[in-house]
């Protein structure tokens, strides 16, 4: 399965391309970012992030698409300009019927570190290491767009395959598996007022 992963930002949207193999074996085969200039009005600049998304699917002909699940920030301009690329990524890839996964910060890092608090520095480190690169990717919107893609391929419910348990999951599986109920329970509380 290729996954696409999606770090969405209006000025550097991170994009990484995995393979996800047999046995969870996960190979790396592509790493970007796409680029808008800050000088561009904003039409043009999603315009850009639109188009440099829409090749990066067309070139690599992904199965999926994970994306980074927009959380609200205390930057309100930030906060949008990161809404409005993952729009464009959950987009490019409805029009092109490949499913799409959302997927939080926390998720990730559990995912990648078996700890939902892990730093920038220590997801790079382990992004590097699963994917078996000779260096770190960079810019970091880089790095956290394979990291989205590794969690997707991590996760519980797709790890399970033909016949697999719930016992083989790897203890960071399981955390992530956990953290992720939990994340479910308080946003169904949340919308009950409770």
């Amino acid at each position: 399965m290729i996954i696409l992963g999606v770090d969405p930002g209006l000025t550097r949207c991170g994009v990484g391309v995995i393979e996800a193999g047999a046995h969870r074996r996960l190979s790396f085969i592509h790493v970007d970012v796409v680029r808008s200039s800050p000088d561009m009005s904003q039409d043009l600049r999603l315009l850009a992030i639109y188009n440099g998304l829409v090749e990066k699917i067309e070139t690599y002909a992904p199965d999926t698409v994970s994306i980074e699940r927009v959380f609200a920030q205390s930057n309100r301009n930030t906060v949008l300009g990161t809404a409005q690329a993952a729009g464009l990524a959950m987009l490019a890839a409805a029009q092109r019927n490949i499913p799409v996964a959302l997927h939080t910060p926390t998720e990730a890092k559990l995912a990648i570190t078996g700890n939902g608090h892990a730093q920038k520095i220590q997801i790079e480190r382990m992004v590097t290491r699963i994917l078996n690169l000779n260096t770190m990717p960079t810019p970091a919107d880089a790095a956290d767009a394979l990291a989205l893609a590794i969690c997707h391929a991590l996760r519980p419910a797709g790890a399970l395959q033909g016949g697999e348990r719930e016992e083989h999951l790897t203890p960071a599986q399981r955390q992530w598996a956990e953290a992720s109920k939990k994340a479910t329970k308080r946003r169904f509380n949340a919308d009950r007022g409770m």
